[in-house]
């Protein structure tokens, strides 16, 4: 992947994980970050940051190299369950093409595990 390219999806991945944590967040009575999403949100964008599958993954969900230590892999979980549904709200095209992305993402995952 070209690397102007590889980076535009890289901080787009960032910015809308950044709106997602802010989301949860702020659902959660904060009007600013607290200290566990913000830790959150720097673990996060950090593993972003350092993704050696970026050029070929779609999301860390249907990414099969997991990064995120299991504690917080779950916590993003909880970020993302939450907030999936009040994202839509706000940006609904860019939730509509991530499930249409994840959903290619699986397909292709179980044709290659087919294929193997």
């Amino acid at each position: 992947m070209h690397q102007v390219k590889l980076e535009k999806k890289r901080q787009h991945e960032k910015d809308i994980l950044s709106e997602m944590i802010n989301i949860y967040c702020k659902g959660h009575g904060h009007e600013e970050l607290c200290k566990d999403c913000t830790e959150l949100k720097a673990y996060a964008l950090d593993r972003i940051e350092r993704c050696p599958e970026m050029a070929t993954k779609s999301f860390c969900s249907v990414c099969d190299i997991q990064c995120y230590a299991p504690e917080q892999r779950e916590k993003i979980r909880d970020v993302m369950r939450y907030s999936g549904r009040r994202y839509f709200l706000v940006h609904p095209l860019q939730t509509i093409a991530h499930g249409w992305t994840t959903l290619r993402s699986r397909q292709r995952q179980i044709s290659q595990a087919k294929k193997k």
